[in-house]
């Protein structure tokens, strides 16, 4: 369970609105939009107090323990469910603790400027890490027929594994493809370094909220000319080679069965699958079938459900961007 959504008990630090990608990672809450307040609250999020504590250890000798200094700092919290003190992580001098308040009030910020309603909120790795999802209120119509809902993720790390970071991510509805592409002079992400700056950076990409929308024009430019886009068959799996390699003929017979099984996948995604219905043969479609593999379908390392272990690597990990960015670039008219 390290890596997945906090419990205790069976409360879980985490809240819903609605279900899509990432919402396996909790109980939903149907029906219902939320505020910073209640995800506070509701998500067992408030009043953690992270604060830096110095580190110190303790050396056992004939003589007895001698304790002594550290450098560096611990991360701790106040364990929302036991109210005891918990360690996190550690950090240096220069790290600067960003309560989850405040993550949720440069939300609270976002949805005054942008309409946006909070969707989800969750606590991961045993308060190591925290998310915050938004949904935006527009949509956007590819080729006239497929749905992309917008939405924001800010996600942010007390335990000095990452920065403070804000996401645009467009989903596909059909399938509940996550989107990502790096469009030329367009903006999707921020990330803010936990020092003492925090707030005022913080600020500023409240301030770029604008960047948000620029970014979402420029990809419903390149999403329509994706969709316009004849791809063929052989096309479709010349992408799949670059993307994910072909293994070798002495290649140990576990990775060649990994290949078989992705390719077999990927080409029914491609040939056969419900969510291919008016995209099937296109640039977009093509896109869409390696997103929902690795959204839905590419293997992972888990002694729990699989589905719940990918919505936490899509949430937390940049490899599943990775990925999409490459087809996305792979795929767009130059």
């Amino acid at each position: 369970m390290a890596h997945q959504i906090e419990t205790h008990g069976n409360q879980a630090a985490a809240l819903f609105a609605r279900t899509d990608p990432w919402h396996r990672l909790g109980t939903t809450v149907a029906g219902q939009a939320f505020t910073a307040q209640d995800a506070m609250a509701l998500g067992h999020l408030g009043g953690w107090r992270v604060r830096k504590v110095p580190l110190t250890a303790a050396e056992v000798g004939a003589e007895g323990a001698t304790t002594m200094d550290v450098p560096g700092f611990a991360t701790v919290r106040t364990n929302p469910f036991t109210g005891a003190p918990e360690a996190l992580g550690v950090v240096g001098a220069g790290y600067t603790p960003l309560q989850n308040e405040e993550h949720a009030d440069f939300l609270n910020t976002l949805v005054d400027a942008s309409g946006a309603i909070f969707d989800t909120a969750g606590s991961l790795r045993g308060g190591r890490q925290v998310f915050v999802t938004m949904r935006l209120p527009q949509h956007l119509t590819v080729g006239g027929t497929d749905r992309v809902d917008l939405n924001i993720a800010a996600l942010n790390s007390h335990d000095g594994t990452s920065a403070f970071r804000v996401l645009v991510t467009p989903v596909r509805v059909v399938c509940a493809n996550t989107q990502h592409a790096a469009l030329a002079d367009h903006v999707s992400s921020w990330s803010i370094r936990h020092t003492r700056n925090a707030k005022a950076a913080v600020q500023a990409a409240r301030d770029s909220l604008g960047l948000t929308f620029a970014y979402v024009e420029g990809f419903q430019s390149e999403a329509e000319r994706l969709i316009d886009t004849a791809t063929t068959d052989t096309q479709f799996f010349d992408l799949v080679a670059d993307l994910f390699g072909v293994p070798e003929h002495d290649a140990p017979a576990r990775v060649r069965h990994t290949h078989t099984r992705r390719q077999q996948t990927l080409a029914r995604l491609w040939h056969d699958a419900d969510t291919q219905t008016d995209i099937r043969g296109t640039a977009w479609g093509a896109y869409q079938a390696v997103a929902e593999y690795v959204d839905h379908y590419a293997p992972v390392r888990t002694r729990h459900d699989p589905a719940t272990a990918r919505a936490v690597r899509l949430l937390t990990t940049d490899e599943p961007a990775r990925l999409k960015t490459r087809a996305w670039a792979a795929l767009a008219p130059a």
